[in-house]
């Protein structure tokens, strides 16, 4: 019997989520979204954040987990989920990175990289098709300014159109419903 209840509540939770449309985004890892870049070319957008950060909770809850967010983002960018604490190495731009001790914690030096310098979390990174940084974003964004934000970059908005521009004129073209989500 409990197999059975096992099995239907498996069941159940896959057809709630295609009901409910729970879209979320599928962070890759740096060597996965360079293999794919390889084989076809998108931004990137580099989610940097630490464990202890409370704020870049609140965006991973908030805004990625918004089903307009994440299909956005897995549609037009490769997104990496970057831990700026981490230990491993990562060979990024034929250069190799790694953990930097530093007081009670210390950092990756990729972050720092992407970061200029100045380490602050949650900060979202753009990068282009071929890995150039075009704007690091720090801070929590909601959902309703993360949009415009991703738009801006991934349709290249930010070649031609003045940021305030920009946003003066933006009309969602996601489908944002009313309740929040």
């Amino acid at each position: 019997m409990s197999v059975r209840i096992f099995f239907g509540f498996v069941l159940f939770s896959v057809y709630s989520s295609s009901l409910f449309g729970q879209n979320r985004v599928h962070w890759l890892s740096w060597e996965e979204a360079i293999s794919k870049n390889e084989v076809q070319k998108k931004k990137f957008v580099v989610d940097v954040y630490t464990e202890w950060c409370g704020w870049c909770k609140k965006m991973d809850k908030g805004t990625f987990q918004k089903d307009h967010i994440a299909k956005y983002i897995n549609e037009y960018y490769y997104p990496i989920k970057f831990d700026a604490e981490m230990k491993e190495k990562i060979n990024f731009s034929n250069q190799v990175f790694q953990y930097v001790k530093s007081g009670k914690r210390g950092y990756h030096e990729l972050a720092a990289k992407l970061l200029n310098g100045k380490l602050s979390y949650p900060t979202v990174v753009f990068l282009d098709e071929d890995l150039n940084v075009i704007q690091p974003i720090k801070g929590f964004q909601n959902a309703q300014n993360f949009e415009l934000i991703m738009t801006y970059f991934a349709e290249n908005h930010y070649k031609n159109t003045p940021w305030k521009a920009y946003t003066n004129t933006y009309n969602s073209k996601l489908a944002i419903p009313v309740s929040g989500n």
